[in-house]
């Protein structure tokens, strides 16, 4: 007895001594992030600019590996299922926070089924609607949606999706459902909004700058706190008059449960860098947003973040009654 013991605490000794040799050579192979929607999205976006940035700085490739469908379930699902060694990773946006109360039945536990690493950029809203579209501001926007709520469409890119959760905000704070028109993606919405075949559309600036910029939309109002640069003269939807709508799309950088501390910390330290990289600052300020500080890139404030935005977007949800299986 005596010696089968002596055995396992020599087995487990080498155990733990090789579980630290692997954290201290970590990686020393490529890493894979998870996007969990198309590509070209807002968010695959965001994931390839900060993925380069991280692999210069890791000394090993970052591929970004597009699992769409489910409103991001199960890209999330394909990642929480994973080995937890740092080698699969999951880039998501506030759709992480509200699928748990959207969905029915989910693969994994929101809360509990991750590691944290930090948080990457929290990405401003914009209200805007096909280019010949009647009013001129929010004020009159709100007046002819109330007014045409039968016929009003509102585009999204499906369930789960920022433009989703976006729209849902804005029918919640006018208190008026429109018509609600879901697209698989964010490509095919716009190209309806674009083509004057819908109406009306709440969605990332990483997604609607250019079009803006363009004036092949018309723009409504940004949901930020503050004006944005790249668009001065674009009102907040406080100024406009629903300060209710004031919203980010913030994305966050997961690993499975049972990841090592020490990998989830050297991927948090190259987040933090990644994210002071020039050409990540530039692209972001492009696309209308800017990267997250180095106190919120740690995996201490994204799971603040998630489990507030739970919190938050749970009475939101349930109130307007639409939810997926």
């Amino acid at each position: 007895m005596k010696t089968l013991f002596t055995g396992l605490m020599v087995a487990a000794a080498f155990a733990v001594t090789a579980f630290d040799a692997n954290a201290q050579t970590y990686p020393d192979r490529n890493i894979t992030v998870v996007v969990p929607f198309a590509a070209g999205g807002p968010t695959d976006t965001v994931t390839r600019l900060v993925a380069e940035a991280m692999g210069k700085d890791l000394g090993q490739q970052i591929i970004v590996e597009n699992v769409g469908g489910a409103g991001g379930t199960l890209g999330a699902g394909r990642v929480a299922s994973s080995d937890p060694d740092g080698y699969t990773l999951l880039l998501h946006h506030i759709g992480m926070a509200t699928s748990a109360t959207l969905y029915r039945k989910l693969a994994y536990d929101t809360l509990n089924a991750f590691e944290y690493v930090g948080l990457v950029t929290d990405v401003p809203m914009t209200i805007v609607g096909r280019k010949d579209l009647e009013p001129t501001d929010l004020k009159s926007l709100v007046e002819y949606a109330k007014a045409n709520k039968d016929t009003v469409t509102v585009a999204n890119a499906g369930i789960g999706a920022a433009s989703h959760l976006c729209g849902m905000l804005f029918m919640s704070a006018i208190g008026t459902p429109l018509v609600t028109v879901p697209y698989k993606g964010t490509g095919p919405a716009m190209t309806d909004l674009l083509g004057g075949q819908v109406d009306i559309m709440c969605d990332q600036t990483t997604n609607t700058a250019k079009q803006i910029q363009g004036s092949t939309i018309k723009a409504y109002a940004v949901t930020s706190e503050k004006r944005l640069d790249i668009f001065p003269d674009l009102p907040t939807v406080t100024e406009g008059g629903l300060p209710d709508v004031s919203v980010g799309i913030w994305h966050g950088l997961y690993a499975p449960k049972g990841t090592p501390a020490e990998v989830t910390e050297r991927l948090s330290k190259s987040l933090q860098v990644a994210l002071k990289d020039p050409n990540v600052v530039a692209r972001f300020a492009e696309l209308g947003t800017t990267p997250s500080s180095a106190e919120d890139a740690t995996p201490a404030a994204l799971k603040a973040k998630l489990e507030g935005e739970v919190a938050r977007w749970k009475p939101i949800i349930e109130g307007a009654g639409q939810f997926a299986d």
